[in-house]
């Protein structure tokens, strides 16, 4: 059996040099992954820094009853005791985390790293908190991890501060 390499790229380009709608849609397939995950990630650390309750480290809704109420049942209770050791201080950590990530995400700027970072933040939260989720698919925290991967692999091409300075880096210098 022999292969071959196709050698015509006739077929990647239709109306005289111009790309088709699915190499476009292939192009930006992870701008939609990215505004999501992006807006996300700021609306929940926006959303953990102005709950009164959230930063407290007793009280309904704050970061330690949570912890506190998901310790037994975590895959790694070693992770929610050490943030049992300052809940507030883990608080305003997971919430300028997700900021950080969900800017990043957004402007397209260290993009792999910012989507390292959250799917870090989504795999601890699995591992602790929706670890005990029946069936396993209702905690949201392991699709959001998995969600974060295409990210970590590609970056952001194209829409981003990434891309911008890429391109600066490949230009020709004007001081010759």
């Amino acid at each position: 059996m022999t292969h071959s390499i196709r050698t015509d790229t006739e077929s990647a380009h239709h109306d005289g040099g111009r790309a088709d709608w699915r190499d476009t849609a292939t192009r930006y397939a992870l701008l939609p992954l990215r505004v999501f995950l992006g807006i996300t990630f700021v609306y929940a650390g926006l959303d953990k820094l102005t709950d009164s309750a959230f930063l407290q480290e007793a009280g309904s809704g704050s970061i330690g009853d949570t912890m506190r109420a998901v310790r037994d049942s975590s895959a790694v209770p070693a992770l929610v005791d050490m943030a049992l050791e300052n809940p507030v201080g883990f608080g305003y950590a997971m919430a300028f985390g997700e900021l950080a990530v969900g800017i990043g995400v957004l402007l397209g700027l260290l993009t792999r790293l910012a989507a390292l970072g959250g799917a870090l933040i989504s795999l601890s939260l699995w591992l602790t908190v929706s670890w005990a989720s029946d069936p396993y698919y209702y905690g949201n925290d392991l699709p959001y991890m998995f969600c974060w991967v295409p990210l970590v692999l590609a970056g952001a091409p194209y829409w981003s501060l990434d891309a911008v300075i890429r391109g600066r880096r490949r230009a020709p210098s004007d001081y010759r």
